[in-house]
């Protein structure tokens, strides 16, 4: 089965063909990163405007190469929860008019599912029950993924996403947006015991993570030293803010796998690229004995292949949309 897949959550437009939920024939990005530097962040209105100049052209492009003429589309995929409303909308306009026109099923694909099944890309062999740690710029969450398409969050943020504090931190500290990969480039070689940064803890809530006081404190250490003419250590100010990250992501997800007991372990988004969690998570499952799912590098940011690997598995358990079709701004991962 060939799905055309169709992604705008954010600041990336992403067409892709995948073949039967595994098979990844196309996968094309057009990001704004560029654009929307100059401000620190993404300007929703730009980003929608973006998406609309981009989509068409990029989707013809997913088609060209992947070989396959416009006929041999079987349905098409597009994200339509959670993200920038506007920019959904874009992208969930746009696959009602190809599936209309293609004569073939619409297939709606939450943008979380999506970052879980990147996994299925990088490990075909890969299949549920796992638990899987969700971090990106909008979402931190450990999932219990009991089945491609049940799925229920075990534990989540309070408040702030830990990309989203990688991203105002860097900005604070003028090192570039998006933030995740300049605070992991700067942290190499640092002292992650250098500076004393707090870890969360939520009260009857074990597996629950706040990430707005780290923030905070971050941002006041910055500004103090600023205030004062002292110079921060910079790698030892990034590689202590990744850790008091991580501690605060990995034993949670390791205390939820420990309690399913299914004996595998997946990561799945953008922070998921951060080198600091991965070698926590691959130490923490190596003394646990828990199988590690690891996405490659490509597959953790926003792509479209991966919307389309799930939306194979959504399509097998009989979801289907409508020009009905709305997009939404947040929605649960357990409704899909």
């Amino acid at each position: 089965m060939n799905i055309l897949a169709i992604e705008s959550s954010c600041d990336d437009t992403a067409a892709a063909v995948v073949r039967n939920g595994r098979t990844v024939l196309s996968s094309c990005v057009s990001s704004q990163i560029e654009m929307h530097r100059i401000y620190g962040g993404v300007v929703p209105e730009l980003a929608s405007r973006k998406h609309i100049e981009s989509i068409t052209g990029l989707t013809d492009l997913a088609l060209e190469q992947s070989g396959l003429s416009k006929g041999q589309v079987d349905a098409v995929a597009v994200t339509y929860a959670p993200g920038l409303i506007g920019a959904v909308l874009v992208g969930v306009n746009f696959a009602k008019g190809a599936a209309m026109a293609l004569g073939v099923p619409l297939i709606p694909v939450h943008h979380v599912r999506g970052h879980i099944a990147a996994n299925y890309l990088t490990y075909p062999e890969l299949e549920p029950p796992f638990v899987c740690l969700c971090v990106s710029g909008g979402t931190t969450a450990i999932v219990d993924v009991r089945f491609y398409t049940d799925m229920e969050v075990l534990g989540s943020t309070r408040d702030d996403a830990a990309g989203e504090c990688f991203d105002k931190v860097a900005r604070v500290l003028g090192i570039g947006y998006p933030g995740g990969a300049p605070m992991d480039a700067l942290a190499h070689g640092g002292d992650d015991s250098r500076y004393e940064l707090p870890r969360a803890h939520v009260q009857g809530a074990e597996l629950d993570m706040s990430f707005s006081g780290l923030k905070t404190a971050a941002l006041n250490l910055i500004h103090n030293a600023q205030q004062k003419g002292e110079e921060l250590e910079l790698p030892s100010f990034a590689a202590s803010f990744g850790r008091a990250v991580s501690e605060s992501l990995v034993p949670r997800v390791m205390e939820a796998a420990a309690e399913r007991g299914y004996g595998k372990v997946a990561i799945a988004g953008g922070v998921a690229a951060n080198s600091r969690i991965r070698a926590d998570l691959q130490a923490a499952c190596a003394g646990s004995g828990d199988r590690l799912y690891l996405p490659e590098l490509r597959w953790c940011g926003d792509n479209a292949a991966m919307i389309g690997c799930q939306g194979y598995y959504e399509y097998l358990a009989g979801r289907r949309a409508g020009l009905e079709l709305n997009a939404y701004a947040t929605r649960d991962i357990s409704l899909g």
